[in-house]
């Protein structure tokens, strides 16, 4: 999705109030994002952790469902805010490193708008070696498609199917995935040690294999 299209559909789910909070909140990341990098930590900073709190959805649901929705507008206020202030790596690295679980995810989710080239694959790196689902299904999206190495991609998959992370979540796999011939020993080993422990196989494990061993032309 475009920034602008983002930003619209944040819009579309807020109240007053909150539509007002955001305006002045990206103002002030904008502005932020100009000038000089010395000083006293920005107030966008500031909005970046607060944005659960100002940006709920307003509409009628039921309470699972208007939880969820919440979540997603706080992910995606946040990657507005940064897109906004366009930090560099180190401010993106402190607010990763300091931040909660959510802030972490939103700044793994900011990743494909900012764009950072390579620099911020330490942040893909650590988020994929925590079993907590929701960070490692943000780490695998369009920047991680884009930048992770052969290596660190397959491991990525492989840490997908270990935590129950749909492996839809993984941007561009079936590209990538296609033709592997080490990725399918991988995951023939892994499949192996599943059954020999007695565990299921993950349907999604089947899915990457069956793409992983096709090395025919794609039908036209």
């Amino acid at each position: 999705m475009l920034i602008a299209d983002l930003r619209a559909t944040v819009r579309e789910r807020l109240d007053t109030d909150a539509a007002t909070w955001l305006d002045r909140a990206l103002a002030e990341a904008s502005a932020t994002a100009t000038a000089a990098t010395q000083g006293p930590t920005p107030t966008w900073e500031a909005d970046f952790a607060a944005a659960a709190r100002h940006c709920r959805n307003s509409g009628q649901s039921s309470q699972n469902s208007q939880n969820g929705q919440n979540r997603e507008l706080a992910d995606a206020t946040r990657i507005l805010l940064l897109h906004a202030a366009r930090p560099d790596i180190p401010t993106l690295t402190r607010l990763y490193t300091h931040g909660t679980a959510a802030e972490r995810r939103a700044v793994l989710l900011s990743l494909p708008y900012l764009d950072p080239g390579p620099d911020a694959l330490p942040l893909i790196e650590d988020a994929l070696r925590t079993n907590d689902t929701r960070l490692v299904a943000a780490a695998v999206g369009p920047y991680a498609a884009r930048h992770l190495g052969t290596h660190g991609w397959r491991q990525a998959v492989l840490k997908c199917l270990f935590t129950g992370v749909s492996i839809d979540a993984v941007a561009e796999w079936p590209a990538r995935a296609r033709g592997d011939a080490e990725l399918a020993r991988m995951l023939t080993d892994y499949a192996h040690e599943r059954g020999a422990a007695g565990r299921d196989v993950p349907a999604d494990l089947n899915r990457v294999l069956a793409r992983a061993a096709h090395t025919t032309p794609e039908e036209p």
